[in-house]
């Protein structure tokens, strides 16, 4: 199952395993299960403190769990975890053996006190990037604490449990039956979400932080280069992100980023992390920021109030807070998401195999998608609005050479249509003839570009017509020490790597700012 190199590699993994664990299989006739007990075997082979039984009694088959002899079993993967997924295989193993996870020891504890019973499903497709993270903070939660459990389920070897639960989009967590999450999570924020006094015990502790002289909102690509550039000046740095790494963690393939030919976007705003963590930079994740609140005066404190009601203080703040995927906004569009309507073709492309499906967008995004999907699906159609398609001529021509894709042009989707649980067609209207048309399928993967998050700022600063933040060549926004970068902002030309410029030069223009500016004058007592 598994070749040469991948058993040398796992085999130095295993080393690290600190008790014996046990993989118990529940097989089946199947050419997968066949193939998931090549894998135990191969496995077990490579390690004596690793041992496998086939005598397993879960319901889905083929399955297996993870587990110390003698003790319950609390991971289980119904189907086999290779892909993207393979990871967490590794993880599980060597967690489960003893061998300590690289997570902040304060969370380890907040884990462990967490009461409760929690069995979480987690519907996956192996080509889902997205999925692991989630995949693995629950495994993780199922080794720390007895009360929980944790099982991975991939969506295209069970379809009928799929379809008897309409999930469209992955990954889609369930919590002792009732839908928990989709999308992409963190273990802080699982975490959060069960840890119902989390919020206001870290919202205290925010607030009482001493005030910053450049506080960095956002954590994608710009903000962890302006949170760099501050940092080595020696001043004191902080970032709020809702979510370390930004839009940057939902892209998959990388290959325009200068130097390294090719990087996936997970991996990518890992390196950005860790980069920012090499500097005395206070990172404070899942924080959303809901207003501004400039400084009354040159020499004043800017606060910037977040939506767990913790509020913080600084001299100068850089906004780089990105952007977001663009909706429709047509009718059926929000009833419909994660039923039909997704945004991710390699997330959710597979549990749309052998079905029909749409792409709305004819830009660079939008033709990659619809290349992608027609290796998987049955059908797919794309709708562009302008006369002609604008992607790249290299990726017109692919598409053009697909027998199952139909391009149309000059098409406005006027609506998602649905039987009231999953998505069945879409309406549009031919801007050309004025003609009405639908197109019956099962899925619409929307590809239109991108939205600043910059909904919050409303009347605080100058924003574009577009709801992008005005700057200047130096990265100024309309309030003195106020500054913004990245795709937030008005720059033309929404990459990364200009994002990561925009944002040292933000810093830089901070760094100036506050040099420049006088300190507060203490009064006399």
């Amino acid at each position: 199952m598994l070749d040469a190199n991948i058993k040398a590699q796992l085999a130095t993994y295993l080393e690290k395993l600190q008790q014996p664990i046990e993989l118990v299989a529940s097989p089946d006739a199947s050419d997968a299960s066949r193939q998931m007990s090549e894998l135990l075997a191969d496995i077990a082979a490579l390690s004596p403190k690793v041992m496998v039984r086939e005598d397993g009694s879960d319901e889905r088959r083929p399955s297996f769990s993870i587990g110390r002899p003698g003790e319950a079993h609390r991971i289980r993967f119904a189907g086999l975890p290779m892909g993207h997924e393979f990871t967490s295989l590794i993880l599980a193993l060597l967690q489960t053996g003893g061998h300590p996870p690289k997570v902040d020891a304060a969370l380890i504890e907040q884990i462990k006190r967490i009461p409760g019973q929690f069995r979480f499903e987690t519907f996956i497709s192996l080509s889902c990037h997205n999925c692991p993270d989630v995949v693995q903070a629950l495994n993780l939660m199922a080794v720390l604490n007895p009360g929980v459990d944790s099982v991975m389920i991939d969506g295209a070897l069970f379809q009928k449990e799929v379809e008897a639960r309409q999930i469209m989009a992955v990954p889609v967590v369930y919590l002792n039956g009732e839908v928990f999450g989709q999308g992409r999570m963190t273990l802080e924020e699982i975490v959060a979400r069960l840890d119902t006094g989390a919020a206001a015990r870290e919202a205290e502790k925010l607030s009482a932080r001493d005030p910053f002289d450049v506080l960095v909102v956002g954590g994608g690509p710009a903000g962890a280069a302006a949170a760099i550039y501050a940092a080595r000046k020696g001043i004191r740095t902080g970032v709020v992100a809702e979510r370390f790494g930004g839009q940057v963690l939902d892209t998959l393939a990388i290959e325009n980023f200068i130097s390294v030919q090719h990087t996936e976007g997970p991996k990518l705003a890992a390196a950005l992390e860790q980069h920012v963590r090499e500097y005395e930079v206070d990172i404070m994740n899942l924080q959303r920021a809901a207003a501004l609140v400039p400084a009354d005066s040159a020499a004043g404190m800017h606060e910037v109030k977040l939506a767990s009601g913790a509020m913080l203080k600084t001299k100068t703040v850089i906004l780089a807070t990105g952007a977001r995927w663009r909706e429709m906004n047509v009718p059926g569009e929000q009833e419909y998401k994660a039923k039909g309507v997704c945004f991710c073709p390699h997330c959710d492309g597979p549990l749309f195999k052998g079905k029909r499906v749409a792409v709305i967008g004819g830009g660079n995004s939008g033709v990659e998608a619809a290349i992608d999907l027609a290796g998987i699906v049955g059908h797919v159609t794309l709708l562009e609005f302008d006369s002609r398609l604008r992607a790249d001529a290299v990726l017109q021509a692919k598409l053009k050479s697909l027998p199952n894709v139909t391009v149309i042009v000059s098409a406005q989707t006027t609506e998602v249509v649905g039987d009231g649980h999953k998505v069945t067609g879409l309406a549009y209207t031919d801007r050309a003839s004025g003609a009405s048309h639908r197109v019956e399928l099962e899925g619409i993967f929307v590809q239109i570009g991108l939205l600043p998050n910059t909904d919050w700022l409303k009347g605080t600063l100058k924003l574009s017509r577009f709801g992008e933040i005005e700057v200047d060549a130096r990265g100024q926004t309309s309030v003195p020490g106020v500054f913004a970068a990245g795709d937030a902002t008005t720059v033309p030309y929404k990459q990364i790597i200009i994002a990561m410029g925009e944002g040292a030069k933000a810093s830089l223009s901070a760094f100036d700012h506050l040099i420049r500016t006088p300190a507060p004058v203490a009064l006399a007592a």
